[in-house]
Order: C-alpha cells, then sequence, then structure tokens
C-alpha cells in the first residue's frame, strides 16, 4: 500500500495512492474522520488496527472520497518527522566522497591538473563495517515531491544525494535486528541535498555536518510511504538519478554494509525509537555529484526514481 500526505482545500490529509487508477482516496473521508486518520503520523501512532482498516478502504475505494492523483499536491509524507537520522552504509559512496571532497580542494588551491590525480579511498574506513555510522539532522527543514528547494547564499556546490529510508512504526528500545522488521512501518525515498563548499570545511572539525545539511528544505522526502508487504526486499531496487531528463546516474540498492534491522538495533540500544521517526540508507554508490564531480545549476530539476516506491522530484533555484 502505497500512503501519501497531501493538501486539500489548505491542510495536510492522509491518503492511499492508487498508481494504476491514478487516483488518491481521502482516508478520513472514506472513513467517516476517524482520529487515526487525522495525519500520517496519527496513523503510525494508531498502530495495526488502523493501518487494517486503511487497507481496508483502500480495497473498497469509495469514489466520493477520491480525486485525480495529477494535479495533487503531495507533501513529505511526514512533514515534520518526530527525528531524522541519515547514516551512510554504501561502500562505494564511502569510498568515492573523500575524494570528491579532496578533489574540490585540491581544484580551488592548485587548479584542475592537481585535481585529477585524487584518488578514491581503497577501502571504507572500519568503523564504517563494524557498525551503521549515522547523524541526526534537520527535521524542520524537510520538504515533499514537486517543491522548490531554495539553495543556501553561503554555498556555489549544490548537491543532491540519492537516498531511501523507513519509517518507525511504533516505540521500542534496545531492538534486537531479528525483530527490527516488526518496527518499520514504511519505505519512502531521501535527498539529502548538501551544499559539499561548506560541508568540506566544517567536517574538519571532525563533528559531522552542520550547515552543509542544515538548511531550509535541505531534506527532500516523498512522494509516499510504500509498506514493507508492498516493497519487499529493500536491497533489490533500481535506482536512478535524472537532472533536466538527463539520466546522471544508475545502480542499485544491494550491498548494504548494514540493513535498515541493523541500523535500527543500533540507534535503539539504550535508547528510545517513537513512531514516524526516519532513519535513511545514506547515499547509494555514484548517485551524487559529490561521487561525479557534477553539480546542480540554478533552475536544475533533479528526479530520483527507486524501483517500488517511485520518482521524487525538485527543482533548485538559487537565491536573489
Amino acid at each position: 500500500m502505497k500512503l501519501a500526505t497531501f493538501e486539500k482545500s489548505g491542510k495536510p490529509i492522509v491518503g492511499v495512492v492508487d498508481t494504476q487508477k491514478k487516483q488518491i482516496l481521502d482516508l478520513a473521508a472514506a472513513n467517516g474522520a476517524s482520529p487515526a486518520f487525522a495525519s500520517m503520523q496519527a496513523l503510525i501512532e494508531a498502530g495495526p488496527s488502523a493501518l487494517a482498516e486503511a487497507k481496508k478502504l483502500a480495497s473498497e475505494w469509495k469514489a466520493s472520497a477520491a480525486q485525480p492523483l495529477e494535479g495533487t499536491k503531495l507533501l513529505a509524507p511526514i512533514p515534520v518527522p518526530p527525528q531524522m537520522r541519515d547514516a551512510s552504509v554504501y561502500a562505494t559512496h564511502v569510498k568515492n566522497a573523500p575524494r570528491g571532497m579532496q578533489r574540490y580542494l585540491a581544484r580551488k588551491s592548485q587548479g584542475e591538473e592537481a585535481a585529477a590525480k585524487i584518488q578514491a579511498e581503497p577501502d571504507v574506513p572500519p568503523v564504517y563495517r563494524q557498525l551503521p555510522v549515522y547523524y541526526i539532522t534537520n527535521r524542520f527543514s524537510v520538504v515533499g515531491p514537486e517543491a522548490t528547494v531554495t539553495w543556501p547564499r553561503y554555498s556555489e556546490l549544490m548537491d543532491f544525494e540519492l537516498e531511501f529510508g523507513v519509517y518507525i512504526g511504533k516505540r521500542g528500545k534496545n531492538i534486537t535486528a531479528a525483530n527490527a522488521k516488526d518496527y518499520i512501518f514504511g519505505y519512502t525515498i531521501f535527498n539529502d541535498f548538501s551544499a559539499r563548499d561548506q560541508q568540506v570545511i566544517e567536517m574538519q572539525g571532525r563533528l559531522g555536518p552542520t550547515k552543509g545539511k542544515s538548511f531550509d528544505m535541505g531534506n527532500a522526502m516523498g512522494p509516499w510511504i510504500v509498506t514493507p508487504d508492498e516493497l519487499g526486499d529493500p536491497q533489490k531496487m533500481n535506482v536512478e538519478v535524472r537532472v533536466n531528463g538527463e539520466t546522471w546516474a544508475k545502480n542499485t540498492t544491494a550491498d548494504m554494509l548494514h540493513t535498515f534491522e541493523k541500523m535500527i538495533e543500533h540507534i535503539s540500544k539504550d535508547e528510545t525509537l517513537h513512531p514516524g521517526e526516519f532513519i535513511g540508507s545514506g547515499t547509494v554508490g555514484n548517485c551524487c555529484g559529490l561521487e561525479q564531480d557534477r553539480f546542480l545549476k540554478d533552475g536544475d530539476t533533479i528526479e530520483l526514481h527507486v524501483d517500488k516506491i517511485g520518482v521524487l522530484r525538485n527543482k533548485v533555484v538559487c537565491q536573489a
């Protein structure tokens, strides 16, 4: 099942998406305004019975509660998640990203010839294999599909990152990897926009990214949540990055250093996870400009395609 938050009469509404019908069903309107369907967060917190009711309503598909998907403004699945964590579990990206940073610095200080000599790391640092490294990002900077992302004024090197991730479905602590599937509500696509020239400076402080990642509209998410029963194996999906219709990258979601279950196990050690929290996968290998040495320009439209989920499309614009 595909669950989306969309705008109706100026308010966020939770609905079921049918891509075959090309329609979206207003769950509250179909159900008689159950409190469980007041928002995506409310639906997740209401638990399995609310999800079962949503599936029932989707199977009945009350025409009077549905509207065409085309022309409907979709928002991020949870416009303000309770928490956002972003891991980095793709070895190719972990090896290539430092090269991109060093290449930028070499080009800036010594020129193109020096930049061309920079090589990728031979392997990931051991800690990336030992545990799922992650950071906490700004949950207030979330936008949805088709939103225009404003380029931060302090950056000249704007980048995209094709990621996907999970929403936590219920409260838990000290969750084992064996039981973690029960805590995954669903999956969505995540574009972790990055101001690379700012990031390369602040990462020298060894405290993680701050303004390189944390700016208004920097976390694009959507177009909807796909439940685990529909998505299947999260490591068996093709992905593609398109910029202005041109394919910039293709890969698959295979070969994660750590599964989402392992991420949940690690993060929940003596720390409570809450319904609606989001955990990102980190960048799929070669699916960002830093790895390709190719960055965004003012007015570019970026499409991130992930099999079984859909397409997350956004435009970036410079500020005057």
